[in-house]
């Protein structure tokens, strides 16, 4: 029995060139059908066989069987499945079907949630595979000492099939009934009357979510001879601070075309999307293809070709990029696999794509596997209807066994996965919550997207690093470092933010560093907790070459003495300069220009000295402080972060006083007060590092090539 490997066809459809004609003097019904099913046009092609059966007389069974054969065949590959399994019954009833047909059937009895009948087809199945000697294969043993001894018996594809499906007829109602920790429900805002499916999260605050549709909105005025409804374009919706959904609206620019386009993923960075597209040619057959979208700005560029192989005869569809950025992740019927479709990836290089690779066992099986996804914790997710499942497709979960790095696999089981098709997942950030598609309970076999949630406890940071006085620094790397052997670098996100699950139980100590600022050091010891929690850290990172504004230092009036709501100001300089040790600073205060210029010089150079003395007296050394008073010398000079708050400034603006004096009342306290402040500038960044003789006290020791930095490694500055 041979088996026609498929891509799933909500995306693209895939040639299928061979399927026997039913004999001379078909009518233009069947020739039509011929024709649709040779380009892969599944629906057009199911319709004309249907007038064709209806137009074959009774007394022509065998006709009659045929057509209805492969009618069947065609709802199948729709999801039509009421009516794949009203062809199915009369092939069979005109014994017109043959083996692979009844575990087709069988196993389409499952997807319809017809658990007994599926029970007794799939063992009538199994019997008769048993009788031809198509139940086992026999293969050599590995061990040559075994010669002459009975071959290892291995079920084959087929008996694999049936064996699996017979255990997802047992096996579905108990799950359905023990039920799980999952909660879904299905969301109305984002699904339409049609094909709504591939769900994928973006942003840094996972509030755009893009998908797939074939509804009325969808480009193009034509139905597509594949499905019978638009062809796919890609779509998204954006949630607001309240977290309402909008309604979903069609991606502008150059990404969608009159083609299907379908299961976006995205690079690490959010800078490139991969997604499938299915182009249309009138005399030749659809074959997926993966390609690839830069975004500029807030838009999505027309895409192009990803090339993976050189194989014309091949689909590829379903790209994931996993959290690394490393390997693209993509389903594939093309030679060399377990069979149907399976999962194969890629290496992404900066000179282009690498090797590819087959999963292999476990993941892979003489059916099909798909939709390949990652949670943000490296866990793999993927959808397969060749494993023990509940029906159609189901998701399946693969994580890395630490001891025999090999994968191991989980069934969630219900609700999240169901009699019908279950795939596409996607999740909001580190928790085990998000969105996925399903096309349970819909007669016509249409996808929807539902949310999901696990209520598992994570704990995890969510930093923010940016300008001291500025904002995000998007070119911030965060090393962290726990007491368990974590050793790990991160890059942040474009709003300057990262996210990390932390361990209860562990100590961590978290810096973050950019080129041309001093770094940040944050400590966090992370104990047991009882429900999810975010710990929110702060990582202000001074400027080397520019002067950083010191917030909230007070003193007493037209006096230099510090204010006790300074103190925490004060310490948290006193930390950032312990941090980094080998920077000295200039401290400078700085006045408005009411009163005499030579008296307000005088009271900013006290000022500076009583911060500097505070800081002397907590342990930073005399000798890498110098205060400075300037007085009005040096008016404030306006940033973005100024701007925001005062409207009537623009970036630029120097805060002199024939500036100010041309504003209004109000806007002249403004500026008077931002010119009365508190600021350092870095003026070294070896302070302690050489003798004498002008040699380093501390030589590096060297280390290989992306050689890792030992835990108790000093951290010294960005330059």
């Amino acid at each position: 029995m041979k088996r026609i490997p498929t891509i799933f066809l909500h995306i693209v459809a895939v040639v299928v060139m061979a399927m026997a004609t039913s004999g001379c003097g078909a009518d233009k019904h069947l020739k039509k059908a011929e024709k649709y099913l040779a380009l892969g046009e599944y629906y057009d092609a199911a319709m004309e066989f249907k007038k064709a059966y209806q137009g074959t007389p009774t007394k022509e069974r065998e006709k009659r069987g045929q057509r209805a054969l492969k009618m069947a065949r065609c709802y199948a590959k729709i999801n039509q499945t009421q009516s794949a399994l009203a062809g199915y019954r009369n092939a069979i009833r005109y014994k017109q079907a043959e083996l692979g047909d009844q575990l087709a059937y069988g196993r389409l009895l499952l997807k319809n949630g017809e658990y007994k009948g599926a029970t007794k087809v799939l063992q009538e199945v199994k019997d008769s595979l048993m009788a031809i000697g198509e139940w086992y294969r026999a293969e050599p043993t590995p061990n040559p000492s075994t010669k002459g001894k009975e071959a290892n018996k291995k079920l084959t594809d087929p008996a694999l099939l049936t064996q699996n499906a017979l255990t997802s007829a047992e096996q579905a109602p108990q799950w359905k009934e023990l039920g799980s920790r999952y909660t879904v429900k299905r969301m109305e805002i984002f699904n339409s009357r049609r094909a709504d499916y591939s769900p994928m999260l973006f942003g840094d605050d996972f509030d755009k979510l893009y998908f797939t549709s074939t509804r009325n909105d969808a480009n193009g005025d034509e139905l597509s001879g594949i499905t019978g409804t638009k062809a796919g374009d890609i779509f998204f919706s954006e949630k607001d601070d309240k977290g309402k959904w909008s309604r979903p609206e069609v991606v502008q620019g150059g990404l969608n075309t009159e083609y299907d386009e379908g299961a976006c993923s995205f690079s690490p960075d959010g800078r490139e999307m991969y997604l499938t597209v299915c182009q249309t040619d009138p005399s030749y057959p659809r074959y997926a293809q993966i390609m690839k979208s830069s975004r500029s700005d807030a838009s999505w560029g027309k895409a192009s070709e990803l090339k993976i192989s050189n194989d014309t005869l091949s689909g590829y569809a379903h790209p994931a990029i996993s959290p690394d950025g490393q390997w693209l992740y993509f389903c594939s019927d093309m030679p060399g696999g377990k069979g149907g479709l399976d999962i194969w990836r890629i290496r992404l290089t900066t000179g282009g794509l690498g090797g590819i690779e087959n999963l292999g066992n476990p993941i892979n099986t003489p059916g099909d596997e798909m939709f390949p996804a990652f949670r943000p914790n490296g866990d793999f997710y993927f959808s397969s209807n060749g494993h023990p499942g509940m029906g159609g497709l189901d998701i399946f979960i693969a994580t890395i066994d630490p001891k025999t790095r090999q994968y191991v696999l989980e069934h969630p089981g219900y609700p999240l996965n169901s009699q019908g098709d279950d795939f596409g997942m996607t999740f909001e950030g580190p928790y085990n919550r998000g969105f996925f598609c399903s096309n349970r309970g819909d007669g016509r076999g249409w996808d929807h997207i539902y949310s999901f949630e696990n209520p598992e406890i994570v704990q995890a940071v969510k930093g923010w690093v940016y300008e001291m006085d500025g904002y995000e620094l998007t070119a911030a790397e965060v090393r962290i470092v726990g007491d368990d052997g974590t050793n790990e670098r991160l890059s942040v996100r474009s709003d300057g933010s990262f996210t990390y699950v932390v361990t209860p139980g562990v100590s961590y100590v978290m810096l973050a560093t950019c080129k041309g600022f001093l770094n940040h050091k944050e400590e966090l010891r992370v104990e047991q907790a009882e429900e999810s929690e975010e710990y929110v850290l702060q990582f202000p990172l001074a400027s080397i070459s520019a002067p950083v504004l010191i917030d909230n230092i007070f003193y007493d009036f037209d006096k230099a003495t510090l204010r006790p709501e300074s103190t925490k100001a004060l310490d948290e300089l006193v930390t950032l300069l312990n941090e980094n040790p080998n920077v000295t600073i200039e401290l400078s205060a700085h006045c408005d220009y009411k009163g005499p210029a030579a008296y307000n010089k005088r009271l900013s150079q006290r000022r500076a000295e009583s911060v500097v003395n505070y800081l002397i007296e907590h342990g930073i050394a005399a000798d890498r402080l110098t205060p400075v008073g300037y007085g009005k010398e040096k008016p404030k000079k306006v940033n973005k972060k100024v701007v925001a708050k005062h409207k009537f400034l623009k970036e630029g603006d120097v805060l002199s006083e024939e500036f100010i004096q041309k504003l209004g009342e109000k806007e002249q306290e403004e500026c008077n007060q931002l010119n009365r402040r508190t600021e350092f500038i870095v003026l070294r960044t070896t302070y302690g590092m050489f003798d004498e003789n002008g040699q380093l006290k501390e030589m590096p020791k060297p280390k290989k090539k992306e050689e890792p930095l030992d835990d108790d490694e000093e951290f010294f500055y960005s330059e």
